[in-house]
């Protein structure tokens, strides 16, 4: 396989199984590639000119390494101008004039990097917002699911890239905005995030593969729908009993060119349907 510096991780790891270990010899930061939730999270997005900067070391480091895993250099690529941090839109007059005492500041990526998934503690700071305050969740990539999620419940976003470890969202309601409405209906919606929930599920009624995993702790849940779409059946769909949105997942979902709807039902019971696009 040729690489550059521009090559994603998770090809590397797809393309032989010893190159996880072998990155991880490279630095110590890259031990968190073990944790199967961190893998799926990041490999995906990460570039070996970017992982260079994250392990202190210089994409040359994996070259070697890899090189006797039968990987070989394209030298013809090696312009990482991309790799850079996304330019950040132009700050809302909102947040430029928001008290800093009215942001709240939460940084998840250290409870990532332990395989724990934040979205709970989220949910909380989010209903215990006081009236204009701000949630800046600080993390290292951008969280769209979790962006959508709260467009539901009323809230305005913006992304700052501060550089690729550091991406900051901020969550916001303004009067135009906010409905009080509209926000307790989203909260307390126990429907489909689709009108179209019912006619699909009638759809693949003969052609549900069942899976459980309101029993299992971080990070299985996300691995055992992984694993289980990984042999899903031309045709057939996943039903997922699950304890809450996986919001993580979503991405990887969407990533992997699986299309899915959710049914909240109530507090720690959330139902996915989850199938291929065609």
């Amino acid at each position: 396989m040729l690489i550059n510096e521009k090559t994603k991780i998770a090809a590397l790891l797809k393309h032989h199984p010893d190159a996880l270990e072998t990155i991880v010899t490279l630095s110590p930061d890259f031990k968190k590639l073990r944790n199967p939730v961190l893998r799926a999270l990041m490999a995906g997005r990460t570039t070996i000119a970017m992982a260079s900067k994250i392990g202190g070391c210089k994409p040359e480091d994996f070259f070697s390494a890899l090189a006797p895993l039968g990987f070989e250099v394209d030298s013809s690529q090696t312009d990482t101008t991309e790799d850079a941090a996304p330019k950040s839109k132009p700050k809302p007059d909102y947040l430029r004039d928001i008290p800093q005492d009215r942001v709240i500041n939460f940084d998840v990526r250290a409870m990532l990097a332990e395989g724990n998934d934040p979205l709970k503690s989220i949910q909380q700071k989010v209903k215990s917002l006081n009236p204009g305050e701000v949630l800046l969740i600080i993390n290292n990539f951008e969280p769209v699911p979790l962006i959508k999620l709260l467009e539901r419940q009323g809230f305005l976003s913006y992304v700052n890239f501060v550089d690729q470890d550091t991406i900051e969202t901020y969550f916001y309601r303004t009067d135009a905005a906010y409905s009080p409405q509209k926000a307790a209906d989203a909260e307390g919606e126990n429907v489909s995030t689709s009108g179209d929930w019912d006619l699909l599920l009638k759809q693949f009624e003969n052609n549900l593969v069942d899976v459980d995993v309101r029993h299992l702790e971080m990070p299985m849940p996300m691995m055992t729908i992984l694993e289980n779409l990984e042999v899903l059946p031309q045709g057939k769909a996943l039903y997922v009993h699950h304890k809450r949105i996986p919001v993580f997942l979503l991405t990887e979902l969407k990533e992997r060119e699986f299309d899915y709807r959710i049914k909240e039902v109530q507090d720690g019971e959330v139902y996915l349907l989850i199938f291929k696009n065609k």
